[in-house]
């Protein structure tokens, strides 16, 4: 059975794809590595979610505990608006490093979940690193689960969070729109 390393963003995303690649066939292992995410006390939330989904449906997962939030915003200083390039680009090369560390066959990741994010982007990105590594990309448009991971998170009783985990994407979500406006300088 060929041997794929998910890069997983929390656990409510992970309900979609993992029993996806468990019925084509593969073996799967999790991988948790998220430098984005903001507040530290939101990472522990969806950390957590992730490690109490995996002890229910047996997956093992390495949980990578650099956690430096630091890196993610050195990253991005100045380019707030290709913010989510580098997010994936910083992840998912990552993942493709872990990936061949481990002798994967492939990886993938379960933003592939979200409606809200920049789908072909993380196709690109995650074709790119995979080429760079010698791991191919494994892709799957798993939007079409989206629906379902809102439901399986609930049954579970798994904490589903709000937004996608950066400072930006909490300040999209919760701030008055008028604040947002000003501080991206968006007509």
């Amino acid at each position: 059975m060929p041997k794929v390393l998910l890069h997983i963003c929390c656990g409510p995303c992970a309900t979609y794809p993992l029993p996806w690649l468990r019925e084509q066939g593969y073996t799967v292992m999790g991988y948790f590595y998220n430098p984005n995410i903001h507040p530290y006390t939101e990472y522990v939330r969806r950390r957590e979610a992730l490690e109490e989904y995996a002890r229910q449906v047996d997956l093992k997962v390495i949980v990578d505990e650099r956690y430096n939030p630091v890196e993610y915003f050195q990253a991005i200083a100045y380019r707030e608006k290709k913010r989510c390039l580098f997010c994936y680009q910083m992840r998912l090369e990552q993942a493709a490093h872990i990936a061949k560390k481990g002798k994967f066959d492939f990886f993938t990741t379960t933003l592939l979940v979200s409606k809200y994010q920049k789908h072909n982007l993380i196709r690109e990105v995650g074709e790119a690193v995979g080429e760079k590594y010698g791991v191919p990309f494994l892709y799957h448009d798993f939007r079409e689960g989206f629906k379902d991971t809102v439901t399986r998170s609930r049954e579970m009783g798994l904490y589903r969070q709000q937004y996608c985990g950066c400072l930006y994407s909490e300040m999209e979500r919760y701030a008055p729109r008028e604040l947002v406006k000003n501080v991206f300088h968006t007509g």
